[in-house]
């Protein structure tokens, strides 16, 4: 490990671990993959781009029904890109809500003045299937629904075959927001029934930040066309001039793509999802069993939990101060992520990224050794 100046070992390239829903800590192959300049109409890169494509769906089981359509920017252009282009002027959305990002899409429709009705609950409690069946009853308008895959917010996984049971059963449209579970939580398109899936580049498949991406089931896609109040999120747009030149409409990220190349070459090298999920649940595992062993306790049981990011009540204890146990985490190597409930005060640690047992019994390690320094020998909250 390389001393970057902290009182433990960093990251190989010097920098803290992230115990963050992203950006996350990336393997340095990774980083590397990007110390190389390609011009985007150049054959090379036009393949690299194509197999990438081609890898998404695979990931999904998408062979033959959905196709991948990449965009420029952050998950949440491709949040945005999914309900302006599979949400007509004229349609109704349900957005099933127990987080923040659930209420981002409701702001997202506000800015694209689609008709919505918001079906929320608290961000502890995992969306209700009966209630979504209740309304998509009573209101033949709904023509779509979207969901968060795992709310990061808290950390709760939502009952995703249920609810796609649900909607399908009415016949409505499927939208998932799956951006920090895609990779690493089952989603199989030949078993659970959606229109169009978005992630991005740096959760799960444990890229770097500047790549959203939407699988799409492509006989829903093409009717799209003409939907997308942007220019730049048309994704319709986009998937027609990958088909006609596979290349992209505007300037691609290259070296985001290069870099992403590498990460799922290393993805699949671990298994796919199913190696990556398990060493993400083995890390969660290991990291709530050490933090209730000193006292923390987590906003949601064990059952509700996604091993992407973990959400831990505040401490009540004066001598607890939150600035100074983040800033004592990172001096040691550990870089965690404030709070975003309403429902409590907390604080999150995440799962993910280029961790495993080592780096998370090294930042349980950390945590002790900064309670101690507050004088605390056991959380009482």
């Amino acid at each position: 490990m390389t001393d970057n100046g902290n009182d433990t070992d960093s990251s190989p390239s010097g920098d803290p671990w992230l115990l963050t829903p992203g950006p996350l800590t990336t393997s340095l192959s990774v980083k590397q993959a990007m110390l190389h300049d390609y011009g985007s109409r150049d054959a090379t890169f036009i393949d690299l781009n194509t197999r990438i494509l081609e890898r998404l769906v695979a990931i999904v089981h998408g062979e033959g029904s959905h196709v991948s359509i990449p965009l420029q920017g952050s998950g949440t252009f491709a949040v945005e890109a999914m309900i302006g282009n599979f949400v007509p002027a004229d349609g109704k959305l349900l957005i099933l809500i127990n987080g923040a990002y659930g209420r981002r899409i409701a702001t997202i429709c506000d800015y694209y003045r689609r008709e919505y009705l918001m079906q929320e609950s608290a961000e502890d409690v995992p969306v209700d299937t009966a209630v979504l069946d209740a309304t998509l009853d009573a209101d033949p308008d709904i023509g779509h629904v979207v969901l968060v895959h795992c709310e990061t917010t808290s950390g709760i996984l939502n009952p995703v075959a249920e609810v796609a049971a649900t909607v399908a059963r009415h016949g409505r449209s499927l939208l998932l927001d799956s951006m920090s579970a895609f990779g690493a939580l089952a989603l199989d398109a030949r078993e659970i029934e959606f229109d169009a899936v978005v992630a991005s580049s740096n959760k799960c498949l444990e890229g770097v930040p500047g790549m959203g991406f939407c699988v799409a089931r492509e006989s829903v896609l093409v009717n799209t066309e003409g939907n997308s109040p942007s220019l730049v999120l048309d994704l319709y747009d986009q998937w027609r001039m990958l088909q006609q030149s596979r290349q992209w409409r505007f300037t691609p990220p290259t070296h985001v793509l290069l870099a992403f190349d590498q990460a799922l070459r290393e993805f699949e090298a671990e298994g796919g999802v199913t190696g990556r999920g398990r060493r993400y649940r083995e890390n969660c595992a290991l990291l709530i069993g050490g933090m209730r062993a000193m006292g923390f306790r987590t906003l949601l049981p064990d059952e509700l939990q996604a091993p992407i990011i973990v959400s831990f009540f505040m401490p009540t204890n004066p001598q607890f101060d939150f600035n100074d146990f983040y800033d004592g985490l990172k001096h040691r190597g550990y870089v965690i992520y404030p709070g975003k409930l309403t429902v409590a005060d907390s604080f999150r640690m995440g799962c993910i990224g280029r961790l495993d047992r080592v780096q998370i019994q090294g930042a349980l390690d950390a945590v002790a050794d900064v309670l101690s320094q507050f004088g605390i020998a056991r959380i009482e909250s």
